[in-house]
């Protein structure tokens, strides 16, 4: 299958909105290429960017996501043209004309393999590509992860987030559900730190199938239930843990449910959350009894760890 890859480049503070209309359009995941992210990441030196320089202007922000090609795509890029161009009135500052470009099936898989490397996420878990070789050091948990058309790699601020708040919270035979599993990441980490019983959906059939070649490259398919729901909808029962690692909207639509989804003393970690719209969630929290029992930040995403309020 052929894919459009459908870019938005505009100001910082409507990078949600801009991540919100491919999502609505139907896309599974996003990649955000923030260049204020680069300059940190160079900063640091925890990579080798000798070829890259550190960028001046890091006032925009460009969000791209991929669409099988199929008849229903003009359609699609048409409503996502209509949505950017009446968010710019809401969000000040300097925007792009939309891009778009036809990707062959191999050239979106390979364009991973140039920016995917082996990275150390939490205290114990290491994200690695397929095409590396890594032996883990005493105490580390490795998660091989091959993204193909879905959104996580572990690398982006907001699934490193949700995987170091799955260490925390993640007991042994703890029932999991990861709403929105993208390249089922979150759920492989969930299965390997203990938990015997992962439902993992997303709203895409084609992530689901990914997330599943990734749960057999990690031989958890005993512990991992795979399928595709808007939400909660397909999900049944209760779970000590439930991990939502998506954007703010979709968080505040699964909130009025979740008190009714968690088990005794479970809790909801809820990711995917832009500082600018942290307010909205931690309203929506207060409206459907839930309490905020930590709050996390990684430049510029935010992510709560909640549970029923008493």
């Amino acid at each position: 299958m052929d894919w459009m890859e459908v870019k938005l480049k505009g100001a910082r503070d409507a990078s949600e909105a801009m991540c919100a209309l491919m999502y609505e359009a139907g896309a599974s995941g996003v990649e955000i290429d923030d260049p204020l992210d680069i300059n940190r990441y160079i900063d640091s030196g925890a990579w080798d960017y000798t070829d890259l320089k550190k960028s001046e202007d890091v006032s925009t922000v460009a969000v791209t996501a991929y669409f099988p090609l199929d008849e229903s795509f003009e359609k699609k890029f048409e409503g996502i043209v209509k949505g950017f161009n009446e968010l710019q009135s809401e969000f000040p500052g300097k925007y792009f004309e939309p891009e778009r470009k036809k990707v062959a099936d191999e050239d979106w898989e390979n364009s991973w393999k140039d920016y995917f490397h082996t990275e150390k996420i939490g205290e114990k878990i290491v994200i690695s590509p397929p095409w590396e070789e890594y032996e883990a050091k005493e105490g580390e948990i490795t998660v091989k992860i091959d993204p193909g058309a879905a959104f996580g790699t572990g690398q982006h601020p907001t699934t490193a987030l949700a995987i170091r708040a799955l260490e925390k919270y993640v007991n042994e035979n703890d029932r999991v559900f990861d709403v929105g599993t993208g390249s089922g990441v979150l759920a492989i980490a969930a299965a390997k730190l203990g938990s015997n019983d992962v439902v993992a959906m997303d709203y895409d059939s084609v992530a689901v199938r990914i997330a599943g070649e990734n749960v057999a490259l990690n031989a958890v398919e005993d512990k991992i239930t795979l399928g595709v729901s808007d939400c909660f909808q397909n999900f049944e029962g209760r779970a000590d843990v439930i991990v939502a690692n998506i954007i703010a909207d979709i968080v505040l639509k699964l909130l009025p449910e979740v008190t009714e989804r968690l088990g005794k003393n479970g809790k909801f970690i809820a990711g995917g959350i832009i500082d600018e719209r942290l307010d909205d969630v931690l309203k929506g929290a207060e409206l459907a009894e839930l309490r905020i029992i930590e709050e996390c930040h990684d430049k510029g995403w935010a992510l709560l760890v909640m549970e029923k309020a008493l």
